[in-house]
């Protein structure tokens, strides 16, 4: 059976053309799927029966399994989802007074192996699917939506009568489990149908993409789907970085903010973010804020300053409030705006860099699992 949430409105245009159905049908699927979250084509009340009969014989809408659903006192909201033979990845809602974040994961584990990332530690098995991906979203947006005072309560009063701060899921951003780029054409279709009107419709500047640095599916990205780009650079250096984020030895620091530079004329927003995971004794002293400011100053950006979030056997410590605090001075002194992350749902796992989900092979992490992987880390 054909799942349709692997296709995106191109697709499954072609689709319906192959079942002699016009091209206006594939609006009206995209519609009754991601919109009003349907699952049975008999409720599907504008199609025609004979066609929601053939729908039913040969498709199907299938969204991931949940295996777990956990809240935290915070408010973040943290989904164990099944993927197969015994596998299972993360996603997590967010919140927040003027929007609802959620934090999508692209693949089953990671092979990019930074060194202070849980899901790093955790081997990597494959990539998600489009039908996974989206999935995540279909099933927060449904989830979420079976209490409306619950949604509405985290909408400002102003925005309580649009229609769109009435949705749950207001933001997405690729940073679950995975590196996104290196499962980019199952990413890629996934933004399409993020963005798309009959779809999500959600703005180009409310979907991030976060990226470790591979440069060249980050200039693919630029051309195929520019959205807001955030990119973990965790050191202002190749000495320091090689070490924390390993996929550096292979597309250094000046090839990274070059491929940066090239992706702000179509980016939807006029800066870069920059990630930057504050660890004790290793990348947070003053000295290495100045580095950091001559490394990014010409590059119109912000600084994001995430407090490490411990797991088992990580090795690693957070970095102290007060040094936290002079690391950010020293880059706002410059003129660079960095703001430092609220740790959210760190009691139920659920903070940056905690999510490890189920991967039981973790043999694949230097091969290519797909087409569609765009790099094999060495």
């Amino acid at each position: 059976m054909i799942n349709l949430l692997d296709f995106n409105k191109t697709e499954l245009i072609h689709f319906c053309e192959k079942m002699e159905e016009k091209s206006y049908r594939a609006r009206q699927l995209l519609r009754w799927i991601h919109q009003f979250g349907k699952t049975e084509f008999a409720d599907m009340s504008d199609l025609a029966k004979v066609f929601r009969q053939k729908l039913s014989e040969c498709a199907v809408i299938h969204p991931p399994e949940i295996v777990s659903d956990h809240t935290a006192s915070d408010g973040t909201r943290k989904w164990l989802l099944s993927t197969g033979t015994g596998n299972a990845v993360e996603m997590v809602f967010i919140p927040e007074p003027n929007r609802g974040t959620l934090c999508v994961s692209s693949q089953v584990g990671c092979a990019l192996a930074c060194s202070f990332c849980s899901t790093g530690r955790q081997g990597f098995n494959r990539n998600l699917n489009v039908a996974e991906i989206i999935g995540q979203l279909w099933l927060a947006n449904r989830l979420l939506a079976a209490d409306t005072q619950d949604v509405l309560s985290h909408v400002a009063p102003a925005q309580a009568g649009n229609q769109e701060a009435r949705r749950p899921v207001t933001n997405v951003v690729m940073m679950g489990m995975g590196e996104p780029l290196a499962n980019f054409e199952n990413l890629v279709t996934a933004l399409d149908l993020m963005l798309d009107d009959d779809a999500y419709g959600l703005s180009r500047r409310r979907v991030t993409v976060s990226t470790s640095g591979l440069v060249p599916a980050l200039d693919r990205l630029r051309e195929r789907c520019p959205v807001a780009l955030a990119v973990s650079l965790h050191a202002p250096n190749d000495a320091l970085r090689d070490v924390l984020v390993p996929i550096n030895k292979k597309y250094p620091i000046r090839d990274l903010l070059a491929a940066c530079e090239r992706y702000l004329p179509a980016a939807p927003r006029d800066f870069i973010t920059f990630e930057y995971v504050m660890l004790n004794g290793v990348n947070d002293s003053v000295a290495l804020a100045r580095e950091l400011v001559q490394l990014v100053r010409n590059i119109p950006c912000k600084l994001n300053l995430i407090p490490f979030n411990a797991f088992a056997g990580s090795g690693y410590e957070r970095s102290t409030v007060e040094t936290i605090s002079n690391f950010r001075d020293v880059l706002m002194q410059a003129g660079i705006i960095t703001t430092i992350r609220k740790t959210r749902g760190d009691n139920i796992a659920a903070a940056c860099g905690q999510l490890a989900g189920q991967v039981k092979d973790k043999t694949r992490r230097t091969s290519a699992c797909g087409s569609n992987q765009a790099v094999v880390t060495g």
